[in-house]
């Protein structure tokens, strides 16, 4: 019955949980919240965890599995933690165990896709499921994410992406039109999926079709299934999820993660979705196929790391 820590850095909150691994499941002991910004650097920050009552001091759990927002470099390094004041690397903390690793924060969601976490996960389509086949997970909030679940042996890995930076494909002249609205006001180089399938899409989209001004928050409380807001950007966001699941071949599922749906269901619920999720003129009818979940379950990260770290002391995780 191994302990394990978990975290969740993000760029506004740092949760922390302690798990035990028993049976082949997980269980969280305990959790507590960090302010991020609250640390000057990340050695700060762990320092507020051991000084805080959350119950654990270095040594006192067997591995550490940290989940961070933002590229990780070889399991040891996330330079650039976007939204945050400063970058991680391990080599400067004693955890007390050599058994500490980085993954980023959406490889954890995708190994949270084989705990409890995703027990209670919205059928958005039912699909047919083939056990032990790839795994899709994509997820928007402040930005967009990416990753797939793959099983090797006895092992499952995650694979990092930074696909929302990918440039996002637009059909017709309307939405061409909005391309270009999309560009120049969030000063990119090209919309991509981080400025068109996230809270800032969500604002930009708005401010395109009815020209108001409103913040993500303030545009989610006129949502309606009857809004064209709501209706382009379901459609936005399924053809993202398509992409994913066509790329991938996702014969395992495919599962929505991420704030944006979290809080605003109906975005992945309207017909509007659904009905672009199976537009292919070639993988229509495999499209039709791929099971698709909302997980809204906010501890999930940190039940994918967990996994992550229970899979690397029973040595199938090691290198994943």
């Amino acid at each position: 019955m191994a302990k394990i820590l978990a975290a969740d850095i993000g760029g506004t909150n740092s949760r922390f949980a302690l798990f035990e691994a028993r049976g082949g499941g997980l269980e969280m002991l305990d959790s507590v919240w960090l302010e991020t910004h609250g640390a000057r650097t990340f050695p700060e920050l762990v320092e507020q965890l051991w000084d805080s009552d959350f119950p654990v001091r270095p040594g006192s759990f067997e591995a550490a599995v940290l989940a961070p927002a933002g590229a990780v470099y070889h399991g040891v390094t996330c330079p650039n933690l976007p939204n945050a004041p400063w970058g991680i690397d391990l080599r400067e903390v004693d955890f007390g165990t050599p058994a500490v690793r980085l993954i980023n924060d959406f490889s954890a969601q995708a190994y949270a896709c084989r705990t409890s976490a995703v027990d209670d996960a919205l059928v958005i389509q039912a699909g047919e499921p083939v056990e032990g086949e790839t795994i899709g997970v994509i997820g928007a909030g402040t930005g967009l994410g990416y990753s797939a679940l793959l099983k090797t042996g006895a092992r499952w890995t995650a694979l990092p992406s930074e696909g929302g930076h990918m440039a996002f494909p637009f059909v017709g002249r309307e939405e061409a039109e909005y391309a270009e609205f999309n560009r120049t006001e969030s000063g990119r180089n090209w919309p991509e999926g981080d400025s068109v399938v996230t809270g800032l899409g969500l604002q930009l989209v708005h401010r395109f079709l009815t020209g108001e001004d409103l913040t993500p928050k303030e545009v989610s409380a006129r949502l309606t299934p009857e809004s064209e807001t709501a209706r382009w950007y379901a459609r936005f966001y399924a053809r993202a999820c398509r992409n994913w699941a066509i790329g991938l071949m996702t014969t395992g599922g495919l599962f929505i993660a991420g704030g944006v749906a979290a809080r605003n269901p109906m975005l992945v619920r309207i017909p509007e979705f659904l009905e672009e999720f199976h537009n292919s003129h070639v993988y229509g009818d495999f499209l039709h196929t791929v099971p698709v979940k909302l997980n809204a379950n906010q501890a999930s990260g940190l039940f994918g790391a967990a996994f992550y770290g229970a899979q690397m002391l029973a040595g199938n995780g090691e290198g994943a």
